[in-house]
């Protein structure tokens, strides 16, 4: 599938790669890198598209299926109040959903993630890996199983 050269997503150079849950079919997911708020997954369209609307129907109803999956599997592990469900692009143009679990004890929970000030969350090595398990296994994959 053809990539652009000046895409982060297209040229892998974000998310980052170890960061990485599983591939759900249309998108890879991945934990964002700042934890500050548990679980924030990242949803990277496996395409180069900019928009939703220059997917056919059934691709971007299978996007959406992803998506609602990805949150159901956030929901099963998080003590989750609501998902924040984010596709900006403005930033990085290329279709990627970000899912926010806002938690019981979010500390602004009224305000988008984007603006209560934080120090970011970097989780070790093993914290990292416990997690993308948890995750894999409430997605329904094995969590030994390659990427």
């Amino acid at each position: 599938m053809p990539i652009h050269p000046s895409c982060k997503i297209c040229v892998n150079d974000w998310p980052l790669f170890d960061h990485c849950i599983a591939d759900l079919g249309l998108t890879i997911a991945y934990l964002f890198e700042d934890q500050f708020f548990p679980g924030w997954t990242v949803l990277t369209f496996k395409k180069h598209r900019t928009e939703l609307f220059q997917l056919p129907r059934e691709e971007r109803a299978g996007l959406m299926e992803e998506v609602s999956r990805a949150g159901q599997a956030l929901e099963k592990i998080f003590d989750v109040r609501k998902i924040n469900y984010e596709l900006l692009g403005n930033q990085v143009p290329h279709i990627h959903w970000h899912l926010i679990p806002r938690l019981q004890a979010d500390p602004d929970p009224l305000k988008p993630v984007w603006c209560v000030p934080h120090e970011p969350v970097r989780l070790s090595a093993h914290q990292l890996t416990e997690r993308i398990h948890r995750l894999r296994s409430a997605l329904g994959i094995d969590p030994n199983q390659p990427v």
